[in-house]
């Protein structure tokens, strides 16, 4: 796992994992947008499938990055070479935590509802449209705040 600690790919102070993690996070609202493209466009099956696979791969790298911050030594280990300061960075980061977690719970109660109703031979679009539609739309709005503050987090630890 040593690669993980390796100099970034984006030209910062940044690991190579930091680096990874954040250009997944930064393309996140992209390939959300395209998977709602294919529900608007009437493809509700590739949509489901896409909204899935994203899920799960931004899963497993919320994993690998926790992974990597714990093998790195924790918060403490990389707040020490940043030039912002302390208090700053940790309420940036809590915002950043407090959105994701909340995000995280509307999207997999989102994918869990849209499974559940085409286990049951629910149609689509069905009675429950316009509820999934508005939740998918806070499901968006979510990613796309949790991939700002992330890369604001990113930003103030390894640029600034």
């Amino acid at each position: 796992m040593d690669y993980m600690f390796q100099p970034g790919f984006l030209g910062t102070k940044a690991p190579f994992f930091m680096d990874f993690v954040t250009l997944v996070v930064a393309l996140l609202p992209l390939l959300v947008g395209i998977a709602i493209s294919f529900a608007k466009r009437g493809n509700y099956t590739l949509h489901g499938t896409l909204q899935g696979i994203i899920f799960v791969v931004s899963v497993i790298v919320v994993g690998y990055f926790e992974y990597g911050v714990r093998l790195g030594g924790g918060y403490e280990a990389f707040v020490q070479n940043t030039h912002v300061s302390h208090n700053y960075l940790f309420a940036v980061l809590v915002v950043h935590i407090v959105i994701a977690i909340v995000t995280l719970g509307i999207w997999s109660s989102t994918l869990l509802c849209a499974y559940k109703e085409s286990r049951r031979g629910g149609v689509l679009p069905g009675s429950g449209s316009e509820a999934h539609r508005r939740a998918g739309v806070r499901t968006f709005i979510g990613i796309a705040l949790t991939s700002l503050t992330g890369i604001w987090v990113y930003l103030l630890l390894f640029v600034f």
